[in-house]
């Protein structure tokens, strides 16, 4: 047990300002020489044993009445593992530009705020811990081990601000299951050599990581699959080496990657079965690795340029309206470009060109509608059989698979006008003399092109002239082309309505 006798000056310093939460600062007011990373040479007048602020902590000191306690110390070298796994903590840790040499255990405790500032640690483990009030690492740098927040309850905010976290393994944080009340900041230069495991856990208070930089070339930059946050920004700088998984997430308010880069390596953004009031994928450069929007649901979906060149999965995605930060119209992007957007995704789904479709028609943009509709048949088209691939092309053709019928027109009008003017200028044969109607080159082309009813002319003269009667025969069949063509064409438009 520790006597007050065995402690030393900087030790019984602590001690003592420790039942009145006061101060007690060790730094020398030079910055270089203050400065926590550098802090393994700090000699015996800033030196304190992890076990002295342990047994502070755990109600070694007792509190006079009107005073409130707390560990307030700046600039001291730690040593030891700071260990206070199970313990409750009633009284609030300040520690600032403090080099602590071994880990700081909070596993299963119970504690008041924790705030350690501008400090140099190698882990941190409060894993099913319970912190009434914040846990603040702003500059603090983890070296070696990993911040593990797994199952832990935060009444207050997480502040990493400006921190840096190097792990030795695969996360640098570990924080499943985490539940926040307030919010978790990333911000200010906050740098993580090793991937963010948010796996499952409610952020209520949104998720801020402004300027962050996240590296981790071999797994995820970002796992928060199945997490529920309010808001995520990943914005004006955010760069991430790695894959960002947002899959399942359950996102109440806005998802932002305006201005991100994610153009780096190993980079990919998995929204798949994600739910978002709101999301902004508007990133400054593209990941490599592909966006991932399969089964999303998301009401407002806002993209660019850069997001739609990159390699896209939308089989399942939904959304209740569609923007483009490089348009200025409510239309979007054209048409095309969309339907270019739709063609980047590997194989063929008919889903995406449906949900367009809606979208286009939802605006009052009947005609982008069916385009997008015939290009998804043009699409279907390269799946098929090649015979069934022959009709495609013909069905196209002919009437735009039922969403441009005018082009029968067209084709009727434009044989017409052949036939007309080649058997103009050649003599039928009757097939009775003085007998029938008298020949009419342009009703005779019409009989032909027309299989039902007529004119009259079809079967009162026959062709002699071999260029005459084989141009007969390819007018018959046009017709039959034609006219089926348009039959299907009517009943896709009749079952679409």
């Amino acid at each position: 047990m520790l006597q007050y006798d065995d402690l030393t000056r900087p030790e019984r310093a602590v001690w003592d300002a420790f039942p009145e939460g006061r101060l007690v600062d060790l730094r020398s007011g030079v910055p270089a020489r203050d400065d926590a990373r550098e802090g393994q040479d700090w000699g015996p007048g800033r030196t304190v044993r992890a076990e002295v602020l342990a047994a502070l902590l755990l109600g070694a000191n007792s509190t006079p009445q009107g005073a409130v306690a707390a560990l307030s110390l700046a600039g001291a070298r730690i040593t030891g593992s700071l260990d206070l796994a199970g313990g409750d903590i009633a009284h609030a840790v300040h520690l600032t530009s403090c080099r602590l040499e071994g880990a700081v255990r909070l596993r299963g405790s119970a504690t008041r705020t924790i705030r350690m500032n501008d400090c140099h640690v190698p882990d941190v483990d409060a894993q099913m811990a319970r912190v009434e009030g914040r846990f603040d690492l702003r500059g603090t740098t983890l070296t070696g081990g990993r911040l593990a927040l797994t199952n832990a309850h935060v009444s207050g905010e997480l502040n990493l601000n400006g921190a840096t976290l190097v792990s030795g393994g695969r996360w640098a944080l570990f924080a499943g299951g985490l539940v926040m009340e307030g919010a978790v900041f990333c911000r200010g230069g906050f740098t993580a050599r090793g991937g963010l495991r948010l796996l499952g856990a409610q952020l209520p208070g949104g998720l801020f990581m402004d300027g962050a930089r996240l590296e981790n070339p071999e797994g995820e930059a970002i796992l928060a699959k199945h997490a529920t946050v309010r808001t995520v920004e990943l914005t004006d700088g955010f760069s991430a080496t790695g894959a960002v998984c947002l899959r399942g997430a359950h996102i109440t308010d806005h998802l932002t990657l305006n201005g991100a880069a994610l153009g780096e390596p190993g980079a990919s953004l998995d929204c798949s079965r994600m739910q978002a009031a709101e999301a902004d994928l508007t990133p400054r450069t593209a990941p490599p690795g592909g966006i991932d929007l399969r089964g999303a649901r998301i009401e407002v979906l806002r993209d660019n340029e850069v997001a739609r060149s990159a390699a896209v999965r939308l089989e399942g995605l939904t959304y209740t309206s569609l923007h483009a930060e490089d348009a200025t119209s409510q239309r979007s992007v054209g048409v095309a470009r969309r339907v270019a957007w739709l063609r980047g995704s590997p194989g063929y789904s008919p889903q995406p060109y449906e949900q367009l479709a809606g979208w286009y028609r939802m605006i009052g943009h009947d005609d982008d509608a069916r385009l997008v509709l015939l290009e998804k048949q043009r699409h279907r088209r390269g799946t098929l059989r090649p015979l069934a691939r022959i009709w495609g092309h013909v069905f196209d053709a002919t009437v735009g698979y039922g969403y441009r019928p005018w082009r029968a027109g067209g084709w009727l009008l434009l044989l017409s006008l052949i036939g007309t003017s080649v058997f103009d200028a050649h003599t039928p044969t009757p097939n009775k003399r003085d007998e029938g109607p008298p020949f009419s080159a342009l009703a005779y082309t019409l009989d032909l092109l027309i299989p039902i009813g007529g004119f009259g002319q079809r079967g009162a003269w026959h062709w002699e002239d071999d260029g005459a009667m084989w141009l007969s025969y390819a007018l018959i069949a046009a017709g039959w082309l034609l006219t089926t063509a348009v039959v299907a064409g009517i009943t896709r438009s009749l079952n679409k309505s």
